[in-house]
């Protein structure tokens, strides 16, 4: 008995020294939640798994366990991330904590189909918009809140992001949704549904959707990346919103305003809270064609899209329903000022050409310090056309 006892006290201890001498947790995965378990027999059936964690090997889920998100699940350099079409990932509904971060190196690969779409959405009996955090990928594209080849730190999870490689490859979106997202760290630190931190122009961004988010629906900060086909409805915040020197392309665009909202797209020109630091100094300057906007009536008040802090952009077939306000334009006078957004629109890298206005009181405000007319930042008003998403948003997305 005595030697006994001495072999289970040694046992012990070594336990708790394996346990304590690696705190860094790289991966986490639970498991208390196997079925199909031939009564204990083995565990060679359907399992529902827990995941979060730092992951330094590739993580391909399987199609035949669920998995539910509970807190930070970050893929590290190096990394893929492989979700099968036609999975719903749930994420414990605990707030801003729990997300999924594809950081710089990193990679998903989250390619569903219009029959088989990826869904990443709260696991609460019933969901709320600010449920959990949302979905993040971190690029090497280049931005203007860093200079030269610095990088900057993300918001959520403090991770880097920015670079010089306009060709980034963050991996691939395709039919992917995320509902209920947007939970905020605290006033200044919130998660959107879509966080595109310097994400670059070789990832694959198409058929996606925000769905009742507390904060922004899909927020582009720097990068060169092109998305296609985007979805926001419900957002609590801006649908869509850019800043950090984004130049990439936006194409086939839907918002759709729930009772609470703000804009339709809020755009800067870079971060105000950090400053443009690029050398040579550039703006964000995306492209937009086939955007439609549809808000809840022009009584309501608020703005289809506000652009400011110096952005640019180039805007192509518009549709917009239901604001007091079509475009609200904000900055400072001079070329050479540090908001330069009508000197944009003087110059021809500010403009809208084809759009149709709806229940708009006023398609322009000019508040840029600059003086020109509405034709000379808008051509072909009635030409525009809203983007066809009943076909294209059809069978994969909450409309």
């Amino acid at each position: 008995m005595k030697n006994n006892l001495i072999l289970g006290l040694a046992i012990i201890t070594m336990l708790v020294t394996a346990c304590t001498s690696d705190d860094t947790a790289d991966i986490i995965i639970n498991d208390n939640s196997v079925t199909n378990n031939n009564s204990g027999g083995n565990n060679n059936g359907p399992q529902s798994i827990f995941l979060s964690g730092t992951y330094t090997t590739d993580l391909e889920l399987d199609a035949n366990n669920s998995y539910v998100v509970n807190g930070p699940l970050i893929m590290a350099s190096g990394t893929t991330l492989t979700i099968p079409a036609g999975m719903t990932i749930e994420a414990l509904a605990a707030g801003a904590n729990v997300y999924i971060a594809i950081s710089q190196g990193a990679r998903i690969i989250a390619n569903g189909t219009a029959d088989s779409p990826i869904i990443l959405t709260s696991d609460a009996s019933s969901p709320a918009a600010g449920d959990w955090g949302g979905l993040i990928l971190l690029g090497k594209a280049p931005i203007n809140s860093v200079s030269g080849t610095a990088t900057s730190t993300s918001e959520i999870a403090s991770l880097p992001y920015g670079g010089t490689n306009v060709s980034d490859d963050s991996g691939i979106l395709r039919y992917v949704r995320v509902d209920y997202s947007g939970g905020a760290a605290d006033g200044q630190s919130e998660n959107n549904g879509f966080s595109f931190y310097g994400v670059g122009n070789g990832t694959i961004v198409e058929y996606i959707q925000a769905y009742e988010g507390k904060d922004d629906g899909i927020e582009f900060f720097g990068g060169t990346v092109n998305a296609s086909f985007i979805s926001v409805v419900n957002a609590q915040d801006d649908s869509i919103d850019w800043t950090e020197g984004f130049s990439g392309t936006i194409t086939n665009a839907y918002v759709k305003h729930g009772s609470e909202h703000d804009k339709g797209i809020e755009a800067d020109g870079y971060n105000t809270d950090i400053g443009n630091n690029s050398s040579p100094i550039f703006f964000s300057k995306p492209t937009v064609n086939n955007l439609a906007i549809y808000g809840n009536g022009s009584s309501t008040g608020n703005e289809a899209i506000r652009l400011r802090a110096g952005t640019q952009g180039i805007f192509t077939n518009v549709y917009i329903e239901g604001f007091e306000e079509g475009f609200d334009l904000d900055g400072d006078a001079g070329s050479t000022s540090s908001n330069p957004t009508g000197a944009g629109v003087l110059n021809g890298d500010l403009t809208v050409t084809d759009v149709t206005f709806v229940d708009v009181i006023l398609n322009l405000k000019n508040d840029t310090g600059e003086t020109f007319s509405e034709t000379d930042f808008i051509s072909g008003i009635g030409n525009g056309v809203a983007t066809d998403y009943a076909t294209w948003g059809s069978g994969w997305t909450i409309q």
